[in-house]
């Protein structure tokens, strides 16, 4: 007797086992990229509030003083808590700002920047 064409079952079950963690794989690898956007747009978000805040110094001429200074900011719509110390660096018209960015849980910096800021002229 003549055997028919055609895979048989086991050859089948195989195939689709074979496809299975194929695409399982893939699937992983798709959710890794997502997350891994989503944590460098939070991160980008962070650095553009860090900027903001530095640039809002120099912008306004301010003397910072010494110590530390926290608030909050708005980025595309989340909040951020920032969180700035003021150095005193050895020439007494320069300051040192280092400013870091945390997301709402406050627990993580997400980004973090330092500047000098020059004391304004009289």
């Amino acid at each position: 007797m003549k055997r028919p064409a055609g895979f048989t079952l086991l050859e089948c079950v195989i195939a689709l086992a074979i496809l299975a963690v194929a695409m399982t794989s893939a699937l992983r690898a798709v959710g890794n990229t997502v997350q891994s956007a989503a944590a460098l747009k939070e991160r980008t978000l962070a650095g553009w509030v860090a900027q903001n805040r530095l640039a809002e110094l120099r912008a306004t001429a301010a003397w910072p003083a010494l110590g530390r200074n926290a608030g909050q900011a708005m980025q595309a719509g989340r909040r951020y808590l920032w969180r700035e110390e003021i150095h005193p660096t050895p020439n007494p018209l320069f300051r040192r700002v280092e400013v870091q960015v945390f997301g709402e849980s406050g627990t993580t910096a997400l980004a973090g920047f330092s500047a000098f800021v020059a004391r304004p002229l009289r």
